[in-house]
């Protein structure tokens, strides 16, 4: 076994939340730019499901069989990309622009939270190897 193994599973399952985290905060500031661009349909960025399924993998394992199979699921983080969905307004009402400025300023401090704990758990993370690696000095 690797002595840091541990540590670089939880690093690269950090990097990559950070990663995604930064791609759905582009997301949110497009929407926010186009508030008031008509026809603008706003996009939302879904990873999480997708993230929980690469987690899951390495508990219980799926594989396939035969080298045609469809996977079930990704295969790593690094498979990881997350999607972007458009979500039409279906108000009808003037422009046909769906975003709503006070759901994204909240969808954006949500998403800004998890990004910074995400960063602070990472920088814990390597200021406790850093300790480690140090002696305790």
């Amino acid at each position: 076994m690797k002595p840091l193994a541990p540590f670089d599973s939880n690093i690269k399952l950090l990097q990559k939340v950070l990663d995604l985290r930064s791609a759905n905060q582009n997301v949110i500031a497009a929407n926010i730019a186009n508030a008031e661009t008509p026809g603008y349909a706003r996009a939302k960025f879904e990873f999480e499901e997708e993230l929980q399924q690469a987690i899951n993998k390495s508990s219980s394992p799926l594989v396939t069989t035969h080298q045609r199979h469809i996977p079930v699921g990704p295969t790593s983080l690094d498979s990881v990309t997350g999607t972007i969905h458009q979500i039409e307004d279906k108000t009808g009402i003037g422009d046909q622009n769906g975003v709503s400025v006070d759901e994204e300023m909240i969808a954006l401090s949500e998403n800004e939270l998890l990004y910074e704990t995400a960063a602070q758990i990472l920088k814990k993370k390597l200021t406790m190897l850093n300790y480690a690696i140090s002696e305790g000095k």
